[in-house]
C-alpha cells in the first residue's frame, strides 16, 4: 500500500531538491511505451538518472492536453495492450524516494468510479494524481476519493487561466501546482515564453505548495532557464521522444537517461 500521505512524500522531494541548490527534476513517461518491458526500463533509467519525482502518463484514445509526440506513445501503448494497471507497474521500479505523480484524463477515472480509481493509484504506491480535463468545480468527488487514500491532487495553471479563477486554484493545490508554460499542447518549443517568469510568481504567492513548469522544455539549458524561475522543472515530449527514436527498451532507457543527466547537470549548475 502506499505511504499515508502522498502530499508529505512530494514535498520531501520538492524540499530535497532545494537543499542542493536547484528545482526539483520531474521526467514524464507514458506508461506501457515503448512496450511494458521498455516502460519499465525507462522507469529504472528516470530513477538512477537522479529524478526527483516523475510524472506516469496512463495511455488514452484522446489525450486532449497532449501534442503528437505523447499522443502517438499513446497510440502504440493502447496497441501493445497498455492500461492503468499496467502503467502502475512503472511506480516500484523509481523505488521509496521517487515519487510518482499519475497523469489519467477524466473519462478513464469515472469509467472505473472515483473510490476505485484513488485504490489502484494507493495500492501501485502513487503519490499523486494529475487530471487534466477536470475543472475545479467539478472535482470535489475525485478529489474527496484521492484525499481517502492519501493521493495529492494536483492542479493545472494556464497562461489563460484568469486571475480570480488561478487563485482559486492555488488555494486548492496539492502536492504542487503544474504551471503551464505555453498555450497549447505539450510539445517541444524553441523557447519559453518572456511571460512566465511572472505566471511562475504569481502561483508561488497564491499557493502553499511549489510551482513547477511543463510543457514545451526540450533542452537542458530550458530546463536550466525554468529551473531559476520555478521550484521544479518538468520534461515530457523531448523524453518521450527519445524513447520512440531508440531502437528497443534497452536502447530507450539509454537515451533518456542520457538527456535526463544533461538536463540535471545544467539545472545544478
Amino acid at each position: 500500500m502506499a505511504e499515508p500521505d502522498g502530499a508529505a512524500r512530494i514535498a520531501a522531494a520538492f524540499e530535497a531538491a532545494a537543499s542542493e541548490g536547484r528545482a526539483a527534476l520531474m521526467p514524464y513517461m507514458m506508461g506501457g511505451f515503448p512496450d511494458q518491458a521498455g516502460s519499465l526500463a525507462i522507469a529504472t533509467a528516470y530513477s538512477d538518472a537522479g529524478a526527483d519525482l516523475v510524472e506516469l502518463g496512463v495511455p488514452f484514445s484522446d489525450p486532449l492536453a497532449d501534442g503528437p509526440v505523447i499522443h502517438a506513445a499513446a497510440t502504440k501503448a493502447l496497441r501493445n495492450g497498455g492500461s492503468l494497471d499496467g502503467a502502475l507497474e512503472a511506480i516500484p521500479r523509481l523505488g521509496d524516494g521517487v515519487p510518482a505523480v499519475v497523469m489519467c484524463y477524466a473519462n478513464m477515472v469515472f469509467a472505473l468510479g472515483p473510490a476505485r480509481f484513488a485504490g489502484r493509484l494507493a495500492a501501485a504506491g502513487a503519490a499523486g494524481a494529475i487530471v487534466p480535463d477536470l475543472p475545479l468545480e467539478e472535482a470535489g468527488e475525485v478529489r474527496g476519493a484521492l484525499a481517502q487514500e492519501g493521493i495529492a491532487a494536483v492542479p493545472l495553471v494556464a497562461p489563460t487561466t484568469p486571475p480570480r479563477r488561478r487563485r482559486d486554484i492555488c488555494a486548492a493545490a496539492e502536492g504542487f501546482v503544474y504551471v503551464v508554460a505555453n498555450v497549447g499542447t505539450t510539445g517541444e518549443r524553441d523557447r519559453l515564453p518572456a511571460e512566465l517568469g511572472d505566471l511562475v510568481e504569481a502561483v508561488r504567492e497564491e499557493a502553499s505548495v511549489p510551482a513547477a513548469v511543463g510543457f514545451g522544455i526540450g533542452t537542458p539549458g530550458q530546463a536550466a532557464e525554468a529551473g531559476r524561475l520555478a521550484d521544479g522543472v518538468i520534461i515530457g515530449s523531448r523524453l518521450v521522444r527519445a524513447a520512440a527514436e531508440a531502437g528497443n527498451g534497452d536502447e530507450a532507457a539509454a537515451a533518456v537517461s542520457e538527456f535526463l543527466a544533461a538536463a540535471r547537470a545544467a539545472m545544478a549548475g
